[in-house]
């Protein structure tokens, strides 16, 4: 099976990623690597492509104008020009979707073999694989990660104006793509059931039986209980940042986020 990922916003490199960088540079951009490496170790996988936006920017690595760049022998990342060169927040991309799924149609056509199913990731994405996915006439999966009508919600609860809303987070467009998603989406997964009975509930094109719930998995290698001498390497790491030592520990990963 050749599977196709598409992650249009954020900067997405496979090592280093500079997650909090900005708002659109975090837990997604983990998320796709991770599952693009995850996926190109099942059995069954022959090919993964993450697809994301090409970026050519003084402001940034290099690494993130390369065309291609090697996750695993059977995964890559691929990126694809769509509109000016640099980098572009993703409320201003909108108006470049169109031109990143020509191109990147363009490249598929240049390869040996077309995708077996396309998964986006967020409503950009989405907009560009329900597209993709009636031209190639293979199944559409999508994840998405946020949802414009829950954050309007919570926007509105903290004094936005409609109309602000609309004109900072181009939040119509947004919904519109998600409702167009969640009208063609063979599946749409998500993280937790909440999403699926607060949050996509929301949608007027709602299909709860069209969703599933996986719930995000952990690194192993990374992540697993101390083993012997690490606990003193560990509170060495950790004493800097402690005015009472002695309290038992809660450790909290997030973006540096309001909402978080």
């Amino acid at each position: 099976m050749y599977i196709c990922l598409i992650s249009v916003h954020g900067l997405i490199r496979g090592h280093d990623l500079e997650l909090g960088r900005d708002a659109d540079t975090g837990g997604q951009t983990k998320y796709v690597v991770d599952l693009a490496k995850a996926l190109a170790e099942r059995d069954g996988v022959s090919r993964v492509d993450l697809v994301t936006r090409r970026v050519v920017d003084a402001e940034i690595s290099d690494d993130y104008a390369e065309p291609l760049e090697l996750l695993s022998e059977k995964a890559k990342i691929v990126r694809i020009e769509a509109g000016p060169e640099g980098y572009l927040a993703k409320e201003t991309l909108w108006d470049h979707l169109d031109s990143f799924m020509d191109n990147l149609l363009n490249w598929l056509k240049s390869q040996p073999r077309m995708p077996d199913i396309v998964h986006t990731h967020y409503a950009d994405a989405g907009y560009v694989g329900v597209r993709l996915s009636h031209l190639l006439g293979v199944p559409l999966v999508h994840t998405g990660h946020s949802l414009g009508r829950d954050k309007q919600h919570q926007l509105l609860a903290k004094g936005f104006s409609r109309k602000e809303i609309r004109e900072r987070y181009n939040m119509d467009r947004r919904v519109e793509a998600e409702e167009e998603v969640l009208a063609n989406a063979d599946l749409v997964i998500t993280s937790t059931h909440n999403e699926i009975e607060e949050q996509y509930s929301l949608y007027n094109h709602y299909q709860p039986d069209n969703m599933a719930v996986i719930p995000p998995g952990t690194d192993l290698t990374q992540f697993h209980p101390p083993s012997r001498g690490d606990n003193i390497h560990f509170r060495k790491t950790l004493a800097r940042f402690l005015r009472d030592p002695d309290k038992p520990i809660i450790l909290a990963l997030s973006r540096p986020d309001e909402r978080k």
